[in-house]
């Protein structure tokens, strides 16, 4: 008995010299420190997220294709076109007609001051209207008168009658005892009408009423 207490002691001692003590780390082995720990410490790293396997990048977005024009209403188009037609040649067909009407205007404009020459002649002769050089010019003045009138153009009067300025010139304005105020009172240059339209304004003085 005593023999195997004494190796028993002896066992004891042995295991105490050579355990660790427990304050004393352990160092890792080669390869270790890899698993978990490693791994979480990798995708922890910003901007290398995985992403999940099978799915596809967002692909850009289509421009928006633009809104087709609406069809345009051929026979409105048609009857349109038609009526704008129709008024350009009725236009045409009115132009040439006063082409035609009032193509001699220039050359009877240019005729008036021969005619005014023989009236204002005519006008200071009254004395000798039976000199024969007289009638002479008196004969001369009346057929121009004839043509000018077989041609649309005739003279028109102004005397005593409201100023109208489109086939009227004023020229001046004095007292007048005999005229209302506003009327003209003396006509210098006789007006003529071809046709319709004013071949030549007369040159008119205006009465301002009664002199004071």
């Amino acid at each position: 008995m005593a023999e195997e207490e004494t190796k028993k002691e002896e066992a004891k001692e042995t295991t105490a010299e050579t355990s660790v003590p427990p304050e004393t780390p352990v160092p890792p082995a080669e390869g270790e420190g890899t698993g978990e720990t490693g791994e979480s410490a990798e995708a922890e790293k910003p901007g290398e997220t995985e992403k999940p396997a099978g799915e596809k990048p967002a692909e850009p977005e289509k421009p928006a294709e633009p809104a087709k024009p609406a069809e345009p209403d051929w026979k409105t188009l048609y009857a349109l076109t038609l009526a704008d037609f129709d008024n350009y040649k009725k236009r045409a067909a009115r132009d040439r007609e006063d082409t035609y009407r009032y193509a001699e205007m220039d050359i009877l404009k240019d005729v008036l001051p021969a005619v005014d020459n023989l009236q204002l002649a005519l006008s200071n002769a009254k004395d000798n209207a039976e000199d024969p050089f007289v009638k002479g010019v008196k004969l001369v003045y009346d057929t121009l008168l004839k043509s000018l009138k077989e041609h649309g153009a005739e003279p028109f009067d102004s005397v005593g009658k409201e100023l109208d300025t489109e086939k009227m010139e004023a020229i001046a304005t004095l007292p007048s005892a005999d005229i209302e105020e506003g009327k003209v009172s003396i006509e210098s240059k006789k007006g003529w009408m071809l046709k319709d339209k004013v071949l030549r304004a007369a040159q008119v003085v205006v009465s301002s009423g009664k002199p004071a």
